[in-house]
């Protein structure tokens, strides 16, 4: 499946650090497709990681528990 990146409403991830290096993703693709887009928020026009719901509850759980 394609996505134009460009049309999806993003919203930057809370355990992005204030340098810079944040992970965005986009809710509203998850509720209609299923699928969690992730992107580089440095890098708008780059690619696009697609994972499943429960990829994405996967990655949220381990930042959570990481000594970052």
């Amino acid at each position: 499946m394609t996505t134009n990146s460009s049309s999806l409403r993003w919203l930057k991830s809370i355990y992005s650090n204030g340098n810079g290096n944040c992970v965005e993703w986009a809710p509203a693709h998850v509720a209609t497709t299923g699928t969690v887009p992730v992107r580089d928020s440095k890098w708008a026009d780059g690619p696009v990681l697609m994972v499943s719901a429960d990829a994405f509850a996967g990655l949220v759980t381990m930042a959570r528990s990481a000594d970052l």
